[in-house]
């Protein structure tokens, strides 16, 4: 397995940007697509991005709602991946998350995903 922590999130205006990050340790982080996530209280988690093992810009996945705003990243030589968010909405609130699937996919799902971090939390002011 490969242990995640997120961090990053905060509180900002409507409009402004933030950068997450996912930090990766024990297993080898090339091998794992990451993906990202979200989740507001009463509704079910959703896929917003993800980023393939084999690292290509081409090889990225992002909701419809968040595309031309979000863009996620890796660098391997630090285990970490970026989700980079600008033009933030107050519907982009909630609680982020990054996970790992190894030797997966940016088409893979939500269930195929067995290593969580612990989430950390955007809050997007009018």
């Amino acid at each position: 397995q490969v242990q995640l922590v997120e961090s990053g999130g905060g509180v900002i205006q409507a409009g402004g940007s933030l950068r997450l990050r996912c930090v990766g340790s024990g297993r080898m982080f090339t091998n794992y697509t990451i993906g990202w996530f979200r989740q507001t209280p009463g509704k079910e988690r959703e896929r917003i991005a993800a980023i393939s093992w084999a690292g290509s810009a081409s090889n990225t996945y992002y909701k419809d709602s968040v595309k031309g705003r979000f863009t996620v990243s890796r660098d391997n030589a630090k285990n970490t991946s970026y989700l980079q968010m600008n033009s933030l909405k107050p519907e982009d609130t909630a609680v982020y998350y990054c996970a790992a699937n190894l030797r997966g996919s940016h088409y893979s799902p939500m269930y195929e995903y067995d290593n969580w971090g612990q989430g950390t939390q955007v809050t997007v002011s009018s």
